[in-house]
């Protein structure tokens, strides 16, 4: 790891750790999940070229799953958590069959019209509550002596899965399997020349993402203790390309410090209500125009280092 990337990540994690002494940690442990889902999806668009429009329905679907498992079923939090994620991994499999072989547009209308059946399916679904989401999901005990009831023992939970999540991705791009899937971006033919399995490579990559996706959807269910229609709307997954890209696309960083941005603006811009999302689009226009790299890509640039 580089230099200026182990000073990054020991910045972001001390300041995940110290921000809760001056911040509301509901808002940071809201903040982590939303980092989580932007870099899983950062690691299919910034490093593997996909660019979805679907991928709500993985958040979405790991949080309804998560959510029935601790409440109908009585899961323990590891287990729902756990259950969520393979749900949502199972999903991106399917879904993966019949979008990947599809490029460019063609593959983003894919998952985006895929995602779409899978929301009106959770409308009318009988377990999802429709409307009204599933409520009052119990956080309870984790590995049946931690009390997720406590808000700092919950926000130390979700500061060790956004850490092992972002890890997780961070080993992925520095590996040979993660050079291989810059070299399907940069040229898919000719990595399709030298003999790799291109369309295998892309789903590996895409089923990745929509675990680390459905990871972040079943920790946020247990955080606000609610699973809802909102976590696996269209808008979602256009949220999290707004995030990705305010934060700079293929950049290590960049995801979380766009979700935190936008996070940020979504919470202390509430008083505004539907002026938020114009903000947003404010803000986003200005970034594509003046910060082509976004912030953590310009930051970098500048510095001449990466980030």
């Amino acid at each position: 790891m580089p230099r200026s990337q182990k000073i990054a990540l020991a910045l972001m994690a001390a300041f995940f750790l110290l921000a809760p002494l001056v911040l509301y940690p509901v808002f940071l442990m809201k903040a982590m999940c939303f980092a989580l889902f932007a870099c899983a999806f950062n690691l299919l668009i910034g490093f593997g070229g996909l660019l979805s429009f679907g991928h709500a329905m993985f958040l979405g679907t790991a949080g309804y799953a998560a959510a029935h498992a601790a409440k109908v079923w009585g899961f323990p939090p590891e287990f729902a958590i756990l259950f969520g994620t393979a749900c949502a991994a199972l999903l991106g499999l399917v879904t993966g069959l019949l979008a990947i072989r599809r490029q460019g547009i063609y593959f983003a209308m894919t998952t985006l019209a895929l995602a779409q059946m899978i929301y009106f399916y959770y409308l009318q679904a009988a377990f999802t509550g429709g409307e009204d989401g599933i409520q009052a999901v119990p956080r309870g005990m984790l590995f049946g002596f931690i009390d997720l009831s406590n808000v700092w023992a919950m926000y130390g939970t979700v500061f060790v899965i956004f850490m092992g999540g972002f890890l997780l991705v961070y080993r992925t791009i520095h590996s040979p399997f993660g050079q291989v899937l810059k070299a399907i971006r940069e040229n898919e033919q000719r990595a399709l020349s030298l003999g790799y399995d291109v369309n295998r490579y892309k789903m590996l990559a895409y089923m990745l993402s929509a675990t680390l996706a459905g990871l972040a959807g079943s920790t946020k269910a247990l955080v606000f203790q609610l699973a809802s229609l909102t976590d696996v709307h269209w808008s979602m997954s256009g949220e999290v390309v707004l995030m990705t890209l305010l934060g700079g696309l293929g950049t290590v960083f960049g995801p979380v410090v766009g979700a935190f941005i936008v996070i940020t603006m979504e919470n202390y811009l509430a008083q505004l209500g539907a002026w938020v999302t114009i903000s947003q689009g404010v803000i986003f226009v200005i970034c594509v125009l003046a910060f082509r790299r976004g912030v953590v890509g310009e930051i970098g640039n500048f510095l001449k280092k990466p980030l």
